[in-house]
């Protein structure tokens, strides 16, 4: 069977990370199934639609590094791929329905539905369910109150004391009772279709035969099926997906706990490449020990069979840290400048000072092992671009006092300004300074720590003589005397 996988999201707000996951699985089946993957904007809730959500989604998805073969902005045979512009389409099905018998038009008012649900509720029902009340209603009844212009919807005709069962391709067998099931709305008084009339409507019109979605759309499964046999459609294989949780949590991510929308992670300084590394094994495992995939290789390796038989996996913030690592460590320096700066311009804030390319680069050397996120480089490098005024406190909490610290600071100033430039190297500075603190009777912690603060105002840095290197003669020279100067006025 040639595989026709899709996503359908909803512009009522950002994109969420649970939803890039599941996009994900859908475009790795389509892949490596030599298929095709379709994007489909379902923007029938007006009520919730958020003005240019849908051009916000559609790029991220992109900034994901992932693309479709059919969709909104590049077209295809089944075109249009938003909802709003197919709504004659889901009136004919919806009205076709009605004539076989499987559907019915309703014209209760919001007062009644809002009464029936109370009183169902005080009897302690364990969900409420529309009564079929105007399923009673007779065909001159109906066609009176359609040309009167009484407000309508049309409800799921859903049959009593069935069973409907399907295979999901996850989960294993699943069973239903029609009993349980609600008459549900399929078009809406406003004309727009709700999500199960338009997905089973698009689905079949669109030759999606595989379904990857999140588990929370399993009780949703039955009303679809019900719809597929009405129409006489063919029903698509299902696979239904765990949900994301915080880990050690039992519910699904919350904002409370941190960013979950997918372009929050972009702007935190993530790279699209481990987020998506990531996001393969929220789910799913290859059954080894490999964690590192490209997403070439996860294509050739994915399979629906492999996909975790729970309700909900942990997304584990933690982990996401040490992917990330993993591909900054991974990548060559001067292509990950390129990636920071256009971090920055798209997503940080401006330091500002200038960032020179060949300097920025030998800065990045240095701190590109510390760094977890690409927003990691200024807060971890700016001591190189700007000069700094260290803590006092800090400056002498190394030496046993103000007057130790800055007699040390002397003796590197003087033994500095002997060094020649053709010195002025990590290696020969490194030399030079464990030489003058063996004569000169300084500990190791006391006498470095000292300098780096001085040099840097932090206690965490790189190594001290490949930062005595890259800031140069000069500007170390300079802020040593400043902070011998600090110490000097202190004591």
């Amino acid at each position: 069977m040639h595989v026709r996988t899709r996503m359908a999201p909803s512009p009522t707000g950002e994109y969420h990370i649970g939803s890039m996951r599941t996009l994900l699985y859908n475009y790795a089946f389509a892949k490596k199934n030599g298929g095709e993957f379709i994007l489909r904007i379902e923007d029938t809730d007006r009520e919730r639609f958020v003005e240019g959500a849908t051009e916000r989604l559609i790029q991220v998805i992109k900034d994901y590094g992932l693309n479709w073969d059919e969709g909104p902005d590049n077209g295809g045979p089944h075109a249009p791929y938003v909802q709003s512009e197919r709504l004659e389409l889901y009136k004919k099905q919806a009205e076709e329905l009605v004539r076989k018998g499987n559907a019915y038009y309703c014209f209760c008012s919001k007062e009644r539905l809002d009464s029936l649900r109370e009183e169902q509720r005080n009897k302690g029902y364990p969900s409420t369910k529309y009564d079929k009340h105007c399923l009673a209603l007779t065909g001159d009844e109906v066609q009176k109150n359609l040309k009167s212009g009484k407000p309508y919807v049309i409800r799921l005709n859903v049959p009593a004391d069935q069973e409907v069962s399907f295979e999901d391709i996850v989960l294993g067998n699943i069973k239903f009772s029609t009993n349980d099931i609600d008459d549900q709305v399929l078009l809406k008084s406003d004309g727009y279709p709700t999500y199960h009339l338009a997905v089973v409507v698009d689905d079949h019109e669109m030759e999606i035969n595989y379904i990857m979605r999140g588990v929370e759309w399993l009780p949703s499964t039955p009303k679809h099926i019900l719809l597929y046999n009405a129409l006489g459609w063919d029903i698509p294989a299902y696979a239904h997906l765990p949900l994301l949780k915080e880990k050690g949590g039992t519910k699904k991510l919350s904002k409370r706990m941190g960013s979950i929308a997918a372009v929050d992670f972009l702007s935190e300084g993530y790279l699209p490449e481990a987020l998506l590394n990531f996001l393969m094994f929220l789910g799913w495992n290859p059954g080894t020990e490999k964690e590192l995939y490209t997403l070439e290789e996860f294509i050739n390796d994915f399979s629906i069979e492999r996909i975790q038989k729970t309700d909900l996996v942990s997304f584990d913030r933690e982990k996401l840290f040490w992917y990330n690592g993993q591909y900054i460590r991974g990548t060559d320096v001067k292509v990950l400048w390129s990636r920071i700066k256009e971090w920055i311009q798209k997503y940080g804030e401006n330091p500002g000072y200038e960032m020179e390319d060949d300097y920025s680069t030998k800065v990045l050397t240095l701190v590109q092992d510390r760094m977890r996120v690409l927003a990691d480089f200024i807060p971890l490098t700016g001591y190189f671009y700007h000069e700094v005024t260290p803590d006092e406190s800090i400056l002498t909490s190394f030496a046993e006092s103000s007057t130790r610290a800055s007699e040390i600071l002397k003796v590197f100033e003087n033994e500095y300004g002997n060094l020649t430039d053709e010195k002025w190297v990590s290696s020969d500075l490194d030399k030079a300074s464990h030489e003058l603190i063996a004569g000169a009777g300084y500990k190791p912690k006391e006498a470095f720590m000292t300098l780096r603060v001085a040099l840097t105002g932090e206690t965490a840095t790189p190594p001290i003589f490949d930062i005595l290197a890259l800031l140069g003669k000069q500007k170390s020279l300079s802020r040593i005397r400043y902070s011998i100067k600090l110490l000097e006025a202190r004591s």
